[in-house]
């Protein structure tokens, strides 16, 4: 009985402090899924979505709120959860991808400078994103 309590709380505790962040392979599927969700949902074309990857935000803003939504990162009265967004990349991107992740949204945390328009808003912040670090945009 003795051995079977220890066991279990051996388990516990490794189970508890041994998950970590997505690898790259699971993070990019994430992103796979996410991103083909917000394209079918709001109707954009892959190409509008492959050129806000070049820097171009011109068109599809309605996507991006889609994005943002799906992970969490706009509030109910319509502003950036950027505190949450730090603690969701922390939680599940590899460090490699987290570090200056984190520091793109500290940098962008007042991008969003229009909340009557949700679309147009996370194109804010979305642009901010991509702007502070074309390099390591991380949005799908």
């Amino acid at each position: 009985m003795k051995i079977r309590l220890i066991f279990c709380l051996h388990l516990i505790l490794f189970t508890q402090y041994g998950f970590c962040a997505m690898s790259e392979k699971q993070m990019n599927a994430t992103k796979k899924l996410v991103r083909n969700t917000c394209v079918t949902k709001t109707k954009v074309s892959p190409d509008v979505v492959d050129a806000m990857h070049k820097g171009d935000f011109s068109q599809g803003q309605c996507y991006l709120s889609c994005i943002l939504n799906t992970y969490k990162l706009i509030l109910p009265e319509g502003t950036f959860d950027w505190e949450g967004g730090i603690k969701a990349i922390n939680a599940n991107m590899p460090p490699n991808i987290a570090e200056p992740a984190c520091e793109t949204v500290k940098n962008c945390k007042d991008s969003m400078k229009t909340k009557t328009d949700k679309c147009i808003g996370a194109a804010e912040i979305a642009k901010c994103l991509y702007d502070d670090n074309p390099s390591n945009y991380f949005l799908p």
